[in-house]
């Protein structure tokens, strides 16, 4: 009789044990979307669960997270201005520089993350300053500022800084001005492989940060390219990255055990807008079991080689954990 397998699956206490991949709350990080004002809680139609928040609102939000186990959030702001440079992320007291000392005055406990990149804060949506030729962001007039923005965001009292443009040369300039302004023990966790992605959707209406003309494919991976994604990642590393990251997730999980084999920096992955909207539209249609899905799918990242998932679902997975 052949039942070399089975016999480790009849007993459930036996599948426990052996279990290979486990989840936990540690592994999650949490985006929250801030804007100005107060009282401010838009739920956003193509992200049921995802909302726009004030900083008042975000506070309170934090306190959630924390009652769930939740210790690490990521902050993308929304800016009352918008110009072609991104000015506001540039300034002392944007959105998200006194996002930032609100929260951590209101939980200096939590980690607090920041994304780097410019593309909600410029009025043509893109991921930098405008090379007037070619119509294309200017590699190295963006890094000078993405220099200033990350010294804004360590001034504010953040725990780490995420870029997120995939301008050549970013870990490097940025690395620079932290040092220089006197934070070199800030960490770095690069979008270091960033595809030109159809999964981001849902994600450009909560941002408010579709491009105006054109589209990102000119600084963003070709989703087609899988060596080219594997040297991205490891040029980050070289320029001085502490965490690497794949975006997005589920149709690029070869992209992330790739260079899972060829780094040993810890390793994320986002979980993105278009990947949860889908799990949420197809509950509603009553098509599958929800926390079923969800569950499975945030083990497959870890399964693939990620220590960290990005991801809107985060809550949602750190209550059923709770009651596992």
């Amino acid at each position: 009789m052949f039942a070399r397998f089975r016999r480790r699956r009849i007993s459930p206490v036996l599948r426990d044990l052996l279990q290979e991949t486990r989840l936990g709350v540690d592994d999650f990080i949490y985006p929250l979307f801030l804007r100005s004002g107060e009282g401010i809680r838009n739920e956003v139609a193509s992200m049921p669960g995802v909302f726009q928040l004030s900083v008042d609102e975000a506070i309170q939000e934090c306190e959630e997270l924390k009652s769930l186990g939740l210790r690490a959030v990521i902050l993308f702001g929304i800016p009352e201005v918008k110009d072609s440079v991104g000015s506001e992320a540039l300034c002392e007291h944007g959105i998200i520089a006194d996002s930032i000392r609100a929260l951590k005055a209101a939980h200096p406990d939590l980690f607090v993350i920041t994304d780097l990149c410019f593309c909600e804060y410029t009025d043509h949506g893109h991921c930098g300053i405008l090379d007037p030729v070619l119509q294309t962001v200017d590699n190295d007039l963006t890094l000078a500022n993405l220099g200033k923005q990350a010294v804004i965001h360590a001034n504010a009292g953040a725990d780490m800084i995420a870029p997120s443009g995939m301008m050549d040369g970013m870990i490097t300039a940025i690395r620079s001005a932290l040092d220089e302004a006197g934070f070199p023990m800030l960490p770095i966790m690069s979008y270091s492989t960033k595809f030109a992605s159809a999964w981001y959707g849902p994600f450009r209406d909560v941002a408010e940060s579709a491009p105006s003309f054109g589209d990102r494919r000119s600084y963003q991976m070709n989703p087609a390219n899988r060596r080219e994604a594997i040297l991205e990642s490891l040029e980050d590393e070289k320029e001085g990255a502490d965490i690497l990251m794949v975006k997005p997730g589920l149709a690029y999980l070869d992209i992330l055990r790739d260079i899972r084999e060829a780094s040993r920096l810890p390793l994320a992955i986002y979980n993105v807008s278009g990947e949860y909207s889908m799990l949420k539209m197809a509950a509603a249609a009553g098509v599958i079991d929800y926390e079923r899905v969800m569950m499975e799918t945030l083990l497959g990242f870890k399964r693939a080689g990620a220590d960290l998932i990005i991801s809107y679902h985060a809550k949602e997975a750190a209550e059923i954990l709770q009651r596992v």
